[in-house]
């Protein structure tokens, strides 16, 4: 009985997954998660959007997991991280008619959503090790490791966004108080006067203490602001301080390990600069190291998941694994920069050091949700097989012109 009705709730979520990813996801800007979540915020309203949004973003990534090699979707990691997708999808649903009038009903609901929010905790280190399992057993091809970009781009966006919408609704409703003590002036995970700098000198103590206990010493923190809005005011903005937090956090912990190894056991160590500057349509963060720089022909590659100049970690089966040494700080963090419409960027001086720079949307209309949609153009990504590159590839080795043949 136990496995027939585990066959009929599969082809049942199977419908549900294809009638869902028929519908494209809503992108939100920041300013409608503003007012939303303001003195008008309506745990009914969100109820009803987020039974209807949420199984759409869920069922859209979930017919891109099926369309990865099936070696990768037969390791332990993968299926454990589909079997969370599809047990979530199925506790949204359950909420598909149901009274939103009922207060029971939006109580329960928001319950549900923090055990979701909870068990998708460690998709992204999980999803990792999966990829890492496929490549130790059966390698990578160029096309393999390309539509794994692709798609791993796409799932940890879809990821963000997923997350973000929970975070804000349980934020907001979740829990007796509904002022977070700690940030009264936040509304959900937004702060509408996110003051940048004071986020930027969190994350490089956090970074700076990391360092210091690995290499006993750390780089200075020069930090400038340039506020062309209100000049020698400091600069604020609509922003979620956590995906600001972890970008500069990562770019600061790059920084100081680049000096560090570079200069060794110098008594003195090269500060580490971070600019700000506020234009009429950007926010820009800069920071700016003196490491050594990486050759032009890394760059691209620092963006790739599973490439890491650290040692990978070891994987303690009681716990998840952990992010650090699989490759996936940078690539996370230009995601967190992309996903309100923004973008992370290096620029290196091979021999000196390395720029790199945080792009910000400045207006919280123009930060739009980016969204990953499953359609045929998706479909084809998967599918399209790859010919060969219509510019030719130079040799390492000079053609000898003596043994050349004219024809």
């Amino acid at each position: 009985m136990r496995i027939l009705r585990f066959l009929r709730s599969s082809v049942s979520i199977g419908k549900d997954i294809d009638y869902y990813s028929k519908f494209s996801p809503s992108p939100l800007s920041m300013k409608q998660f503003l007012d939303f979540g303001s003195e008008n915020a309506c745990e009914k309203t969100s109820f009803t959007f987020l039974r209807q949004e949420l199984p759409v973003r869920l069922a859209n990534i979930m017919k891109e997991i099926n369309l990865l090699p099936d070696n990768l979707l037969r390791t332990p990691s993968v299926r454990l991280v589909q079997s969370w997708y599809m047990q979530s999808l199925q506790e949204i649903l359950e909420y598909r008619d149901k009274n939103a009038k009922d207060e029971k009903v939006t109580y329960d609901f928001t319950d549900a959503v923090i055990k979701i929010r909870n068990r998708h905790n460690d998709v992204i280190p999980t999803m990792a090790q999966g990829v890492v399992e496929y490549k130790e057993a059966y390698g990578t091809d160029p096309v393999v490791s390309q539509n794994l970009q692709y798609f791993l781009d796409r799932f940890y966006m879809s990821r963000i966004s997923i997350r973000m919408l929970l975070n804000q609704h349980t934020l907001l409703f979740g829990g007796k108080v509904k002022v977070n003590p700690a940030h009264p002036k936040q509304i959900g995970s937004i702060d509408p006067n996110c003051r940048v700098s004071d986020v930027i000198r969190d994350a490089y103590e956090n970074a700076r203490n990391l360092c210091d206990r690995y290499y006993m010493n750390s780089p200075e923190l020069i930090l400038d602001e340039f506020n062309v809005k209100e000049v020698e005011k400091p600069i604020t903005m609509v922003y979620v301080p956590s995906h600001l937090y972890h970008m500069v956090f990562e770019l600061f912990k790059n920084a100081m390990r680049a000096t560090m190894e570079l200069y060794g056991d110098a008594m003195e160590y090269p500060a580490i600069h971070a600019q700000v500057a506020l234009g009429t349509e950007d926010m820009t963060v800069k920071v700016s190291d003196r490491g050594g720089g990486v050759p032009l022909r890394k760059i691209d590659r620092l963006f790739t998941y599973t490439y890491s100049t650290a040692p990978r970690p070891s994987i303690d089966g009681s716990r998840a694994a952990p992010l650090a040494g699989y490759g996936y700080g940078l690539p996370i963090s230009r995601l967190y920069a992309r996903y309100f419409q923004g973008d992370l960027k290096l620029y290196s001086l091979e021999g000196y050091g390395t720029d790199a720079v945080i792009y910000i949307r400045a207006l919280s209309t123009e930060s739009i949700e980016r969204l990953p949609v499953y359609n045929k153009s998706a479909w084809k990504h998967y599918k399209t097989i790859h010919e060969a590159d219509d510019w030719c590839v130079p040799s390492k080795e000079p053609k000898d012109m003596t043994t050349f043949r004219s024809f």
